[in-house]
């Protein structure tokens, strides 16, 4: 029986174990071997690790893991079910594991727009996040991807970085007439053309070419298509789930409404940078050892 259980290995998860192994706290990660940004080519944004490969963040935070009592195993956690006073996961293969606490630092999935080319320059010139690869595109000719209306929000972020930009809608915009104004105001085209693909070399976007032959000079798109949610496990617990928010949380410390389950990173769908979902991790990892400590004395626990 381990004193906390946490499914998913990003910073949310790293961070959580390193607070609760600094607890002297019994702790199993399971790290499913996917993650959103696995195809970024840095993490942005993070104090002391900005351009870091995600790869090697996770490399030095298991590394970080070594002296604590934390056990991390590469395995997918299929179903999850409370059992008393504790929780039990079952990995794929059938494998079970108990933990007293339960902390799901599962993530989300970016949907990803179904254009021929795309995958081959995702992680390098096509992204999601303008703070976390807005600043290597700075100045440069930039396309919005948002079908309708979709993309307008993420438009006008992008113009702190750069004022070349390109709205493309995939079919007819359904804009309004004063945020169509509002956006030729500042320079931003608008394009309703259906994408037949996008073309470019070694990651980089080149152009975008239209169904009718039409091209379009663009060095980075970044798309607005929304993201889902990557495991089921919050669902079958018995916590509130919605595609607005995510894993509904319940209090500051990352409670959700079954007692005993926690959730950090993106799957809170909260501010959707790494820096933060290692902070919520820790904050997590605190409210779980205070938990536990208060059930060790026999008392409930306190706020």
């Amino acid at each position: 029986m381990y004193d906390a259980v946490i499914v998913g290995a990003g910073p949310a998860g790293l961070s959580a174990a390193l607070v609760l192994g600094r607890c002297r706290r019994t702790v199993l990660v399971c790290d499913s071997g996917s993650y959103r940004n696995g195809a970024s080519q840095g993490l942005h944004g993070f104090l002391t690790r900005d351009g870091t490969h995600p790869a090697e963040l996770r490399r030095i935070g298991r590394e970080q893991l070594a002296p604590y009592a934390v056990v991390i195993r590469r395995a997918l956690v299929t179903d999850a079910r409370r059992e008393d006073d504790h929780f039990e996961v079952t990995l794929a293969g059938g494998e079970r594991a108990w933990g007293r606490k339960l902390l799901l630092a599962t993530g989300l999935v970016d949907k990803m727009p179904a254009i021929a080319g795309l995958e081959e320059l995702y992680g390098t010139s096509v992204h999601h996040c303008p703070y976390c690869d807005g600043w290597e595109h700075r100045d440069k000719p930039i396309a919005v991807y948002g079908p309708g209306g979709s993309g307008l929000k993420l438009a006008h972020t992008l113009r702190r970085w750069t004022s070349d930009l390109v709205l493309c809608t995939d079919g007819p915009a359904q804009l309004s007439a004063e945020d169509a104004a509002l956006l030729a105001r500042h320079g931003v085209v608008v394009r309703t053309e259906r994408i037949e693909r996008l073309q470019g070399q070694n990651g980089r976007l080149e152009r975008i070419v239209f169904g009718d032959g039409q091209s379009l000079a663009r060095s980075a798109m970044f798309v607005k298509t929304g993201q889902a949610q990557r495991s089921d496990l919050a669902e079958k617990l018995g916590c509130v789930v919605s595609p607005e928010v995510g894993v509904q949380k319940e209090g500051k410390f990352e409670e959700t409404n079954v007692k005993g389950v926690f959730v950090a990173g993106d799957a809170s769908k909260d501010l959707l940078l790494a820096i933060v979902a290692a902070s919520e991790g820790a904050k997590a990892a605190f409210r779980i050892n205070c938990e536990l400590q208060d059930e060790d004395l026999g008392l409930q626990s306190s706020e």
